[in-house]
């Protein structure tokens, strides 16, 4: 696997490091609010307006910085598996923080090079902070040759394709371009052909067909969203139409900075740290790629549709209404079946259980799209039903599409956690059993 090629091309980097044991030279600031600050400023870029390419879903970039940070930290305090690359032969006294900005650094700049002063300006005020020695030298070349490796393999992932001509359906049942801003193709119609970062191909998880439409199944989540998910202009607004509201971005930079409160909240390590913000975005990455497969194999009608053509669908018990839109008047560009929503937060709910157990919280999550508006949780479960059943509540999926996103979410996740960046054994031996026991961020 290209993984492991990489691992042994990259020794000779190891050259580059002292081995000079040092005091850490990360005094002035925690390197594990590090990888937290080069989060936040990803999620900055991705939410301007037209920074992000419309043909690369953000997901990719999340996935590539995280996995760079992590490789860098751990080729430092080696307590788990790489994701990619190993460097041998690194100080533990190395500068984590300097790694970690070296490694982001080389990453978004390379994604985002119209950032670069930005980004050369954040990454030279991480290094001036960190005092001058082997330790710092050592960090920013483990860094900048995890970053290389990881650009070098994405680099022909499938994401740089042009998207796949759509042609829109004309049955019953049919994906079809929705009112009000009748879109003239839908988005991301290549995705599924991207390389994944942990699945082994991206139908691998692929759900069941979504119901007939004369079924029972079809007929109960027709008329719920029709009632709940309704445009409305009621004042002030139900709690239905509340949260519909409230979960109306993107579903990624939620659980993002979910887990930015959450490593905070715990003190968690650097190692624990990087590591959970890898194997969170690895796993939305590639739930990202194994929706879009099942969206473009179904190809089901969005609930605008299916009401606005009741009268099409044979069967008796949907009744049309022509002029019915959404909660949130526009519909997302592209298939109803599964919902993102739900396979993305039943990824992230599972893979953030898995790391910091089932206990009680009190979380609170912000808003991309109501300003100033917080609601709270206790559980990581909590959020992701909230966040699932919203989009049902926007008037964007049916309750079916959400049931099958939130297995497909889970079972994506569970592969991630079982089959990468796991515990690493004493004398490298592999554990087939082992099972990630980080739940209380006591694995260190």
């Amino acid at each position: 696997m290209l993984r492991f090629w990489l691992s042994a091309a990259l020794l000779c980097a190891s050259a580059l490091v002292s081995a000079n044991p040092l005091p850490n030279p990360d005094s002035a600031m925690e390197s594990s609010d590090e990888v937290v600050q080069w989060n936040k400023t990803l999620l900055s870029i991705v939410r301007m307006k037209g920074a992000q390419p419309a043909t690369l879903h953000p997901t990719r970039s999340f996935a590539m910085l995280h996995v760079a940070i992590y490789d860098a930290v751990n080729s430092i305090e080696p307590t788990h598996k790489p994701y990619l690359v190993h460097i041998e032969r690194v100080s533990p006294h190395a500068s984590r923080r300097a790694a970690i900005a070296s490694a982001a650094h080389e990453i978004l700049v390379t994604l985002y090079p119209t950032f670069q002063t930005t980004l050369d300006q954040q990454f030279e005020m991480t290094l001036a902070d960190i005092a001058d020695g082997p330790e710092k030298s050592a960090g920013t070349a483990v860094g900048r040759a995890v970053g290389l490796a990881t650009l070098a393999a994405r680099k022909d992932d499938g994401s740089g394709e042009m998207p796949i001509p759509y042609v829109f359906g004309t049955h019953p049942g049919d994906y079809q371009s929705t009112p009000t801003n009748f879109p003239k193709q839908p988005q991301f119609t290549h995705w599924s052909r991207v390389t994944p970062f942990v699945l082994e191909r991206a139908r691998q998880f692929r759900p069941a067909p979504p119901p007939l439409l004369t079924s029972p199944e079809y007929t109960a989540a027709f008329k719920q969203v029709k009632e709940v998910g309704i445009a409305s202009t009621a004042n002030p607004p139900s709690e239905t139409t509340t949260i519909g509201l409230f979960w109306n971005g993107a579903i990624q930079n939620y659980w993002n900075e979910i887990t930015q409160t959450e490593v905070k909240a715990r003190h968690l390590t650097t190692a624990q740290t990087a590591r959970a913000f890898a194997l969170l975005n690895v796993t939305l990455a590639d739930e990202v790629i194994a929706f879009y497969d099942a969206k473009y194999t179904y190809n089901f009608w969005r609930p605008v549709t299916a009401i606005r053509a009741a009268d099409k669908d044979g069967n008796p018990q949907t009744v049309k209404d022509a002029n019915w839109l959404p909660q949130s008047m526009n519909t997302a560009p592209d298939p109803s079946y599964p919902g993102a929503h739900a396979a993305i937060s039943a990824g992230g709910a599972f893979v953030l259980t898995k790391l910091f157990g089932h206990h009680r919280l009190h979380l609170k999550v912000t808003s991309e799209t109501l300003p100033g508006v917080i609601r709270s949780f206790d559980s990581f479960a909590a959020v992701r039903d909230e966040a699932s059943v919203s989009r049902v509540f926007a008037g964007q999926h049916f309750s079916t599409d959400e049931a099958a996103g939130e297995v497909l979410g889970k079972a994506v996740a569970e592969f991630a956690v079982r089959n990468v960046m796991t515990r690493a054994k004493r004398g490298d031996r592999d554990d087939d059993n082992d099972r990630d026991d980080d739940s209380s961020g006591d694995d260190e």
